[in-house]
């Protein structure tokens, strides 16, 4: 095994090789940490299909009526590792799996979209014919494209990554239980690729 030189690990120096030196160097430079609450390998409730939902942790949205809100904090949950993404990845692995929907939490806070675009890109590199749906209570115009598109680095890449998304708060005056895969009736259900071909937000057809 090439070594690549030592790292400090509870005050001992231990060698590293390239793979590890990797891993430590990508999170020391990104500075995140990316937690998770649930990992559901089959859900009906949050877009077409049988789906696996991914629960992320830390939203500031902090709506009233949230079915969620023990994921607001950042810190709840358990840390989303490679382990994860191997479990994700093996439970999308069924003729029967539709999709991998994200939800949470808030799927595009900054330090969210970090954690997540290992997870996406590996998605769609391995299943190119299931879709990706995701959950935020930013707005597409004039939260993601308006502000997040521009300034992040990650937000191109990962809405190149996403197929649908739902977006808006929820308004607890607004909820409404006959809809599909919203909470509320100021929430759109929003098909990304047709949105950025048009530059304007384009709602996803059933």
């Amino acid at each position: 095994m090439k070594r690549y030189g030592m790292i400090g690990v509870n005050g001992k120096k231990i060698p590293i090789n390239a793979m590890i030196r990797n891993v430590f160097w990508n999170k020391w430079k990104r500075g995140f940490k990316v937690n998770y609450g649930e990992i559901k390998k089959c859900d009906i409730a949050n877009g077409e299909g049988v789906r696996v939902a991914l629960f992320v942790s830390g939203c500031r949205h902090h709506c009233k009526g949230c079915f969620n809100s023990m994921t607001w904090d950042f810190n709840y949950g358990n840390e989303f590792t490679e382990n994860e993404i191997n479990r994700v990845i093996k439970e999308l692995d069924h003729s029967y799996v539709s999709g991998l929907s994200v939800l949470g939490g808030e799927p595009l806070e900054h330090v969210n979209q970090q954690g997540l675009l290992p997870l996406l890109k590996r998605v769609k590199e391995k299943f190119p014919d299931k879709n990706i749906w995701c959950y935020s209570g930013y707005t597409f115009e004039t939260d993601i494209m308006g502000k997040m598109y521009n300034n992040w680095k990650e937000t191109p890449e990962i809405l190149s990554y996403i197929d649908v998304l739902v977006d808006g708060k929820f308004e607890e005056d607004k909820k409404d239980i006959k809809l599909r895969f919203r909470g509320s009736s100021n929430q759109r259900i929003i098909d990304v690729k047709k949105s950025l071909k048009e530059n304007k937000a384009v709602l996803f057809e059933f």
